[in-house]
């Protein structure tokens, strides 16, 4: 068995399954609205600099949760932009399922409560 070649077959599989022909065609439809577009761009990069200040142990800047929280809201009301966020949520979990069963394989005996190999 050929890990490459199963590596490719896999591949094939993720772009054959229904979470990500659902989460490509609505970034398709997304991208077609470049106000759409951008507002949900700002969300995301607001969201990824909030969780990465989160994970450096960094206090929660409250004026960007706030701004957060409204973005979101805003978003929501409009269905196109839900629909994407909603199909981009059910891709993401199903890839940090695949990339749970990959990381298996990989197990050092890592913590990952942060300890050392026993």
């Amino acid at each position: 068995m050929n890990v490459y070649d199963q590596a490719h077959q896999l591949a094939a599989a993720i772009r054959e399954s229904e979470e990500f022909k659902q989460y490509d065609a609505a970034k398709k439809e997304i991208e077609a609205n470049p106000e759409l577009d951008a507002a949900i761009k700002d969300f995301m990069k607001k969201q990824f600099e909030f969780q990465t200040a989160q994970m450096l142990g960094q206090e929660a800047d409250g004026d960007m949760f706030q701004q957060m929280q409204q973005l979101s809201a805003v978003l929501m009301q409009d269905p196109t932009a839900a629909n994407y966020l909603q199909c981009q949520m059910r891709f993401t979990v199903m890839m940090a399922d695949v990339y749970k069963i990959i990381g298996e394989v990989a197990d050092m005996g890592i913590d990952p409560a942060g300890g050392m190999p026993s």
